[in-house]
């Protein structure tokens, strides 16, 4: 390769990084309905804490192996907002830390969900984090966890006189979309959205920033090429689990009149207090 040739390539590419860090700029700038809202939530999290107690509400998260629904399940346990947490799964986990100790555990069988319809009885709001991915479920496995199991999860809440549903879906969701991913996520959203909930909250975190226990290679070279851009642009195109989880909480804490709600990426940030506009 000439000298001439590798200069070309060089430029080229500062030329690209330039360009895809002036868009990631771009998006994170871009403005979020209800900003001003958001952000007052966050500031306002720890008083509307103290005054959510007060009711005595209980809890349920499933999902709560995955990397969201850990992180919900730890801030939930350390913030003490519900008098009683129930985690649902398909197995126990073993904790060591006291405070997650003394949350309850129920097995179920997702493929037979509605015959463990007790678990869901009497719970006021429900955190849904279940997820998996077409290379870890394929195709099928996919569609009946992201969406099966999801909107199994809704109707037995429902059912059961859950109030308020928070569902983890994700960037890009569209029920009308081509590709398998957004579609299955926007299918099941618009179904939760129509069971008639007091309330719905939907969050469409982008790329989460965590360290997995398992396995996702193609996730793990994104989160390592994107660094700079989420350096430069925080809210854009990524967000740690554990603000996706802290927005949850204050979210859910905070008063609200919204029916069904859909929070991006943005918005999730500033709901934690990790972002403004």
């Amino acid at each position: 390769m000439s000298w001439s040739c590798s200069r070309f390539i060089a430029l080229f590419i500062v030329v690209a990084i330039a360009i895809i860090l002036q868009l990631a700029k771009q998006l994170d700038n871009i403005a979020v309905e209800n900003a001003d809202w958001n952000i007052r939530m966050a500031e306002s999290a720890e008083a509307n804490k103290e005054e959510f107690r007060k009711g005595n509400m209980s809890a349920f998260v499933i999902g709560y192996t995955g990397e969201v629904g850990k992180e919900v399940v730890k801030q939930l346990a350390n913030s003490d907002v519900f008098s009683r947490v129930v985690l649902i799964g398909r197995r126990n986990v073993e904790y060591t830390d006291e405070k997650l100790q003394a949350l309850e555990q129920k097995v179920v069988d997702f493929e037979k969900l509605e015959e463990s319809e007790d678990v869901f009885q009497g719970i006021d709001v429900g955190f849904c984090c279940l997820g998996t991915t077409r290379g870890k479920a394929g195709v099928e496995g996919f569609k009946r966890v992201d969406h099966d199991y999801v909107v199994k999860t809704g109707e037995l809440a429902k059912k059961s006189g859950c109030k308020h549903f928070h569902l983890v879906s994700s960037q890009g969701a569209n029920k009308k979309s081509s590709l398998l991913y957004p579609k299955t996520k926007g299918l099941a959203e618009a179904e939760i959205s129509e069971m008639s909930f007091d309330r719905v909250s939907i969050y469409r975190p982008a790329l989460l920033l965590c360290d997995r226990t398992e396995s996702r290679p193609f996730e793990w070279v994104a989160r390592k090429l994107l660094a700079p851009i989420a350096y430069v642009a925080p809210t854009a195109i990524t967000i740690p689990t554990s603000v996706v989880a802290k927005a949850m909480i204050n979210n859910c804490v905070a008063p609200s009149d919204k029916a069904v709600e859909i929070l991006e990426n943005k918005a999730i940030h500033q709901l934690a207090g990790n972002a403004k506009k």
